[in-house]
């Protein structure tokens, strides 16, 4: 019998970009890398794991802008063109390499890899990757859960409660449409918690969140087993923390595995790298050279030069994945066998990361959790991996406590989302919730025109409230991007807010909106009204 149990939670998250406007977008190609490096990488390790037989657990939260994407006919259909010209470029590749022997072996391996995710995305699952989700949710082995509709950064919006409602309710709602069940647990966005929003989770059907380590460490009253069991909140929502130790090994840009020289650098790409007139129909319309995804080099060392950097060989780094599962495995038995002396029950390891961590920044990371789960399950009788959900049916009874304030950001509190580049959002982000709340309150059997521009403002509120708008700010990525979203969502509310109050609804700018921000098809704007009672779950 196992002594302590391993609870990986992988996060899946892209904000929602969707510009039928555009026949090439910049931003959409986020979600064609997530699919092709991460996502497909993820469902095949999936599929390859039940062919064999091998018993694994994973918690895998989906959050509604990805599902909505994963979900829109445009999308899958772009995706497919996209995925489609990734193999006829290998083809090219793997032609132009021949008397590369390093490079060519490395075109070899994309070239197989693309066709084998067209034959995943559009021979196995038809494009609805959702469904195939939701296979492996039906067959045990992964537990879907959700997060914040639009992935809000809830301790920052928690000026009106209603909104902060409205973010669960949604996304509880968007996921029983989606999965077919109810939502047992929620990531709250960038693992944000403040003492209360427990309540606003019970209310909508939540049982189970997380927190980060000082989440938990520093909460009203110490627990008594630190992070290494749950702790229930006064409302009887239970609170899994973030193991620091296993979360370092992979994190870490200094001591973590993808560091690892002989791994797949990231940054050097042939979109840059090829000649232009060659590389043209495989980057942006415009000529601007963007990653292809066809990265020839290792990471070499941490100061070597990309025009530097070595041959990556694929073999050799696999050889190495699973070097690094078998430490990860190991380093997690000695902490459970240690552990367990020191409990009353079996402890419980919580390792959470970014899903598109693994694939899309480190090449090799499915292969890593492939290795792992093999391992863990022929290699070991120390660790269980296990579900938030079956660890609460197992063991019900846990201390209750109140976390405190905190996420999982830079210096483990708000200052990502709350600092000199991004500060200025809030009163507009506040202001159109109060605009929305009115509305709700205003016109609660509102119906035809006017309850379509309702339904339309919650939208661009729940948009404008994305956290991966201030987040981008701070970061200085695609900031004009980011800037440019958010004031236009806000905008948006707006606008919509004085039509019905002027009671003069422009049903072309509806129409308009309706089309290109089509997330949550069936949202109720009343959800955002003081009388809202969330359904019972």
């Amino acid at each position: 019998m196992a002594k302590g149990y391993l609870c990986i939670v992988l996060h899946a998250h892209l904000p929602f970009v969707r510009h039928p406007e555009y026949e090439d977008s910049l931003e959409e190609d986020w979600l064609y890398e997530a699919i092709t490096e991460t996502y497909l990488p993820l469902i095949q390790i999936f599929d390859g794991l039940l062919r064999d037989g091998v018993d694994f657990r994973l918690t895998l939260s989906v959050t509604p802008p990805l599902v909505s994407m994963l979900d829109d006919g445009l999308l899958q259909r772009r995706y497919r063109r996209h995925l489609e010209k990734l193999i006829e470029l290998a083809h090219k590749e793997v032609a132009r390499t021949a008397s590369q022997p390093p490079l060519h072996d490395v075109a070899k391996m994309y070239l197989h890899k693309f066709k084998q995710c067209h034959r995943t995305y559009v021979d196995q699952y038809h494009c609805k990757l959702n469904e195939a989700l939701r296979k492996f949710q039906e067959l045990g082995v992964v537990e879907l859960v959700t997060c914040g509709a639009t992935h809000g950064f809830l301790p920052l919006l928690n000026l009106h409660r209603n909104a902060i409602r409205a973010q669960v309710a949604t996304a509880m709602e968007h996921h029983v449409r989606t999965f077919g069940r109810p939502s047992r647990g929620i990531w709250n966005a960038e693992c944000g918690y403040y003492p209360g929003l427990d309540e606003i989770l019970r209310e909508c059907g939540v049982r189970y969140s997380f927190v980060d380590t000082h989440g938990l460490l520093f909460a009203d009253n110490m627990p008594r087993y630190g992070i290494f069991a749950p702790v229930y909140c006064p409302s009887g929502v239970a609170v899994f923390g973030r193991d620091p130790e296993s979360s370092h090994s992979v994190w870490s840009a200094e001591l973590g595995y993808p560091g690892d020289y002989r791994y797949r650098e990231f940054y050097r790409d042939i979109g840059f790298d090829a000649d232009f007139n060659y590389i043209k129909p495989y980057i942006h319309e415009s000529g601007m050279r963007i990653s292809t995804g066809v990265k020839y080099y290792k990471i070499t060392g941490k100061k070597v030069a990309l025009s530097d950097k070595a041959p990556y060989d694929h073999r050799e780094a696999l050889e190495v994945a699973a070097v690094h599962a078998g430490n990860f495995m190991f380093n997690r038995v000695q902490q459970i066998e240690y552990l367990a002396r020191l409990m009353d029950r079996p402890p419980i390891v919580v390792s959470p990361y970014d899903a598109e961590l693994f694939g899309h920044w480190w090449y090799e990371g499915p292969d890593f959790l492939n290795f792992l789960f093999r391992k863990i399950h022929y290699d070991q009788k120390t660790i269980e991996l296990i579900t938030p959900s079956e660890y609460l049916r197992r063991h019900p009874k846990n201390q209750v406590v109140t976390p405190c304030l905190s996420s999982w950001g830079d210096k483990g509190y708000c200052e990502v989302w709350l600092e000199g580049s991004n500060d200025w959002i809030y009163r507009h982000l506040h202001k159109a919730a109060e605009r929305m709340i009115e509305l709700a309150n205003t016109y609660n059997h509102a119906e035809g025109l006017k309850r379509r521009a309702l339904n339309q403002a919650a939208r661009e509120l729940l948009l404008a409230q994305s956290s991966d708008w201030a987040f981008i700010m701070k970061t200085k990525t695609m900031v004009d991007y980011a800037i440019r979203r958010t004031k236009e969502h806000v905008r948006n509310v707006s606008d919509i807010y004085l039509m019905i109050k002027e009671n003069r609804i422009d049903e072309s700018f509806i129409n308009k909106l309706e089309l290109k921000n089509n997330i949550f098809p069936m949202i109720d704007y009343r959800l955002y009204a003081d009388s809202y009672v969330p359904a019972e779950r």
